[in-house]
C-alpha cells in the first residue's frame, strides 16, 4: 500500500464540534465555536477546549474562569457554523441566532437550551502552546435534555442527531458499528442456544397407531 510523507499537521480526524457559553459579568453571554475539545480525565472528570489567544471569548474564559460546552446537533448545525465564523465583538450571538439561553444550578453562565447536552466547566489550568491556548476545565455538572430519556430511565445520546467535523467538513453521525468491547465478545452459539433454552422440557412421546 502506498503511502504520501506530509510536513507536521493536525490530521485527528473527526472532531466533536461544540458550541462553548461564557460570560464575564453583567455583559452579554457570547458563544464560540470550538472543534478542538477533548476528554482529559475520568476522575475527576475534566475536559478541555483550545482557543486562540485573540478569540473575543478568550480574555471572557480567562477572566470568568468557567465555560460551558453545549454539544451540537443536525438542528443547530448552521447556526454553530455560524458562530465560528462572526465575532462576539460584533454581534450578540443569541440574539442573531435565536438561541435560547438556559441558567442552571451549577453556574452563572448560561448553556445553550437547545442542546441536548450541557457541560459545566470551572476553569483549572491554562497551558500557553503556541497558536493556542489549552483550557483544562473540571466538570461541575451536566443538563441533558430530558425528551431524550427513554422509558428505562437511559439517556438515548444516539437519538439526538449529533454531528462531527472532518477536515472542513461537518457530517452526521451515521450507522452503529458496535459499542465498546464488541471485538472481544464471543457470539452466541445458536446451536447452545437452542438447548439451553429446551432443557428441562420433557420430549413429547407420539402414539403409536393400532
Amino acid at each position: 500500500m502506498a503511502k504520501q510523507s506530509w510536513k507536521p499537521g493536525n490530521m485527528l480526524y473527526p472532531v466533536p464540534p461544540v458550541m462553548v457559553t461564557c460570560k464575564r459579568g453583567e455583559e452579554k453571554t457570547n458563544i464560540i465555536t470550538v472543534a478542538w475539545a477533548g476528554t482529559v480525565c475520568s476522575d475527576p472528570a475534566m475536559v478541555s477546549i483550545s482557543v486562540r489567544p485573540k478569540r473575543y471569548s478568550h480574555d471572557i474564559i480567562v477572566e470568568s474562569k468557567e465555560f460551558v460546552i453545549n454539544l451540537v446537533t443536525e438542528d443547530i448545525c448552521r447556526v454553530c457554523d455560524w458562530c465560528g465564523v462572526r465575532s462576539g465583538e460584533s454581534f450578540d450571538k443569541f440574539k442573531e441566532t435565536g438561541l435560547t439561553e438556559y441558567i442552571s444550578e451549577f453556574m452563572d453562565t448560561p448553556a445553550i437550551a437547545e442542546s441536548p447536552v450541557n457541560i459545566y466547566c470551572r476553569l483549572v489550568k491554562t497551558e500557553h502552546l503556541g497558536s493556542h491556548d489549552m483550557f483544562l476545565g473540571e466538570v461541575t455538572g451536566v443538563s441533558v435534555d430530558e425528551s431524550y430519556m427513554d422509558e428505562k430511565g437511559r439517556f438515548a445520546l444516539e437519538k439526538t442527531g449529533l454531528v462531527t467535523y472532518s477536515h472542513g467538513e461537518y457530517f452526521a453521525l451515521g450507522k452503529k458499528l458496535g459499542k465498546f468491547g464488541y471485538s472481544v465478545k464471543k457470539k452466541t452459539d445458536n446451536k447452545n442456544s437452542s438447548k439451553k433454552n429446551n432443557a428441562g422440557k420433557r420430549p413429547v412421546k407420539k402414539r403409536s397407531k393400532r
